[in-house]
């Protein structure tokens, strides 16, 4: 358990800033632009690179690719997982107008129910942790070059 709480921990942490975000963007009427779902990418990435910086530093004679690897993908999964729930809660309770109005300004007005935006946010996320976790392992993995200065 003690290997899964480091994750765990920076994955709800990641997600809580994830729903700030876009509450605060929400405040704003900034929500329904796609354009700043990219800071999710951002803010993912940051969650995913403490998460692997603290892994390494607790295990440094154990650590390895795989265990960093694990580490981050642990950690994106969670934060994607809960701010996926509360997206469909946002979208089916808190403001019913918000994926009428997603929908006209990504796509001109094509027709999607809730359960295929929210496959889509989820996969998105998906998507964005797995490239965060390989793009954050090349500055934790051990080097082999033969030399070194």
């Amino acid at each position: 358990m003690k290997n899964l709480s480091l994750p765990i921990r920076f994955g709800l942490v990641t997600s809580a800033v994830l729903i700030a975000y876009f509450l605060v963007l929400a405040m704003v009427g900034k929500h329904t632009n796609p354009a700043f779902s990219f800071v999710n990418a951002i803010i993912t990435g940051l969650g995913i690179y403490e998460a692997t910086r603290l892994s390494k530093l607790e295990n440094k004679d154990k650590f390895s690719y795989t265990e960093g690897f694990k580490t981050g993908i642990i950690t994106g999964f969670i934060a994607t997982v809960v701010f996926t729930v509360f997206f469909l809660f946002y979208a089916t309770e808190i403001n019913a107008a918000f994926l009428p109005e997603l929908l006209q300004k990504i796509t001109g007005g094509f027709n999607a129910d809730i359960g295929m935006v929210t496959f889509v946010v989820a996969v998105m996320g998906f998507a964005t942790t797995v490239v965060s976790a390989l793009t954050v392992m090349q500055l934790f993995k051990k080097t082999r070059n033969i030399a070194q200065n």
